[in-house]
């Protein structure tokens, strides 16, 4: 992983790296030479990135099923705006895919490409110490996640589920399904697709939706 600096390649004396857009709308715009300078040095070693990706709230909305994907990919660069954004031509000439982390806006695009990398590093081979953790995380099946209990068994008057304890491995699976779906009805219905009272076995992944987001 590597982090390049846009102001090493900006433009003159004080390597001016934005400007006032056209049009007169606020804000101010990164221009357009300093990305290609920087992307062209990226990829001067000759090692084409498989995807190189834009933050921006009007890209496709990161989901789980992009984040298994774009973790099979050898080499990834990512582009974080800032300002009211980058030249468009850049979009144009570069970009292979726009993703955005949510419908809200943020300053810049460095949180957004720190939450992507961890989305997908988190699923490379040794990245956890139980490999099986991240398999049984929130989405990777199209459900949201059981609740997770830990010792004490009694804490204020609460209580860890009999099942959890109760060493009946066919049993605690089939709780743990139950609540993962009461629990996705509850909060994400969109993630059952048309039929809510569905089994995880007909949960629909969100998928690439392409959604306007801020």
């Amino acid at each position: 992983m590597h982090v390049h600096d846009l102001r090493e390649h900006g433009l003159g004396k004080y390597r001016q790296i934005d400007d006032a857009p056209y049009g007169g709308m606020g804000g101010m715009v990164l221009r357009p030479e300093p990305l290609a300078a920087c992307l062209d040095a990226i990829t001067a070693d000759g090692d084409t990135p498989d995807e190189v990706i834009f933050l921006t709230p009007d890209g496709e909305t990161l989901d789980q099923p992009m984040a298994n994907r774009l973790s099979l990919l050898k080499r990834i660069v990512l582009i974080a705006g800032h300002y009211k954004g980058i030249d468009q031509r850049i979009r144009d000439a570069y970009v292979t895919r726009e993703v955005s982390v949510g419908d809200y806006v943020l300053s810049g695009g460095e949180l957004p490409a720190l939450t992507l990398i961890d989305a997908l590093v988190r699923i490379l081979p040794g990245a956890l110490g139980d490999s099986q953790s991240a398999l049984s995380d929130s989405f990777q099946d199209g459900l949201l996640d059981a609740p997770a209990y830990t010792r004490p068994a009694s804490w204020r008057g609460l209580d860890v589920p009999d099942v959890l304890r109760s060493g009946d491995h066919g049993a605690i699976l089939e709780w743990r399904e139950a609540q993962r779906l009461q629990k996705t009805r509850q909060r994400r219905p969109d993630l059952l697709g048309a039929d809510p009272e569905a089994g995880s076995e007909s949960a629909a992944p969100t998928g690439e939706e392409s959604s306007q987001t801020a």
